[in-house]
């Protein structure tokens, strides 16, 4: 007979229950919609911007670029501000420029510059838990450029160049400066506080011990490792492996392995929504192919601003609408079979894997090294 709690469930339905609700956990505090309203508002000038010169292909760099310089304000006067996310957008287009300049080359330099920027990015906690944030923002940002350019390169209706890419990136972050002087204005040009309130502030610097490197190691191992595999193996769509191991990837296993969860779930529920969408304009042709592909670019810009306004309300279903949104603008430009959304989830859950495999292994290194007895004295007697 199957154990059971004391209200008669068996333990192990208890234990699925409670696994469940932890996935997706709400925090109330954590709902912010005039947050979103403000990024909706911005947002709708480059989509106005690539619609009206045709570049679709260039709207996710700048979108992302606008996104990763609100998250890096740090708050404070306007110049101060302004100048902290100056340095982020530059770090920002380099590596723009160096994922989208070495998208088509071979695995292997994609693998060590994945590892190269990883393992800088884990390194980056010496120098504040705040740049850390900022250069775990610039490295999620690296992976996605390789596999857009990826597969920009191999879609032969579509062209994409580097400078042009770096300039969309360049251009979201300067858009960011240019809302964030508006407001400045507005507020009688006083100092703000960190628009995003729930991300560390602390800048401290902090040593760098053992567990530190060896973390940041490990994250570059299984960001690598699923590059090589992505990309190597030629997978359809791979390159949401390295991204599901790079956002799952936590300093101990327990975390780990709720965010990978989280993560996964959220790219089900995002890719089921993003094809039910993609069904739309299947059957269309000629000016109502036009007029809905316009519509859903807008409602993928919507999604966007939900996943704002619930980052910190609940991260499996902001990573539901990061998915959905994500998929429905790469897809649109470059229409694939609906199998496509079944690849990204399948090779969501192998990214994830990863990171739980690595972070698994590290434990029971540790515990290893814990039990082992102690070297002898070498001492002479």
């Amino acid at each position: 007979m199957a154990s059971t709690s004391g209200e008669g469930q068996p333990i192990h339905a208890r234990r699925a229950v409670n696994g469940l609700s932890k996935v997706f956990e709400l925090n109330p505090a954590g709902l912010n919609l005039p947050r979103a309203v403000t990024f909706l508002d911005i947002a709708l000038v480059p989509l106005v911007v690539f619609w009206a010169i045709g570049h679709q292909q260039y709207l996710l760099s700048a979108l992302f670029g606008l996104l990763f310089a609100w998250l890096d304000d740090p708050g404070g006067s306007y110049v101060h501000r302004v100048s902290r996310v100056a340095v982020f957008a530059l770090f920002g287009a380099g590596l723009t420029a160096l994922g989208f300049g070495i998208g088509a080359d071979s695995w292997g330099w994609l693998t060590l510059a994945a590892f190269a920027v990883t393992l800088a990015a884990g390194l980056a906690v010496t120098f504040g838990v705040r740049r850390f944030v900022s250069a775990m923002l610039l490295n999620i940002w690296f992976v996605v450029t390789l596999g857009l350019a990826s597969s920009f390169h191999h879609a032969a209706r579509i062209t994409s160049y580097t400078w042009a890419q770096t300039l969309a990136w360049t251009g979201g972050a300067a858009l960011w400066a240019v809302g964030a002087f508006i407001g400045w204005l507005i507020r009688g040009r006083r100092d703000r506080s960190q628009p995003i309130a729930e991300l560390p502030g602390d800048t401290s610097r902090k040593k760098l011990t053992p567990p530190v490197v060896v973390f940041a190691v490990l994250r570059a191992v299984a960001v690598a490792g699923a590059v090589a595999l992505a990309f190597g193996l030629n997978l359809s769509h791979g390159y949401w492996m390295p991204i599901a191991a790079v956002v799952a990837m936590k300093p101990s296993l327990e975390q780990t392995t709720l965010v990978a969860v989280q993560r996964l779930s959220g790219a089900v529920i995002g890719a089921v929504a993003a094809a039910l969408l993609l069904l739309i304009p299947a059957s269309e042709h000629g000016l109502r192919l036009f007029a809905v592909t316009r519509g859903l670019e807008v409602v993928a810009l919507v999604l966007l601003m939900h996943a704002v306004s619930i980052r910190f309300y609940s991260y499996a279903l902001y990573c539901a609408a990061i998915a959905a949104g994500v998929l429905i603008l790469v897809d649109l430009p470059q229409p694939s079979n609906y199998a496509a959304e079944g690849y990204r989830v399948l090779w969501t859950a192998c990214g994830a894997g990863i990171a739980l495999l690595l972070m698994l292994l590290a434990g029971l290194l540790a515990k290893h090294a814990a039990k082992a007895p102690p070297p002898p004295d070498s001492r002479p007697a």
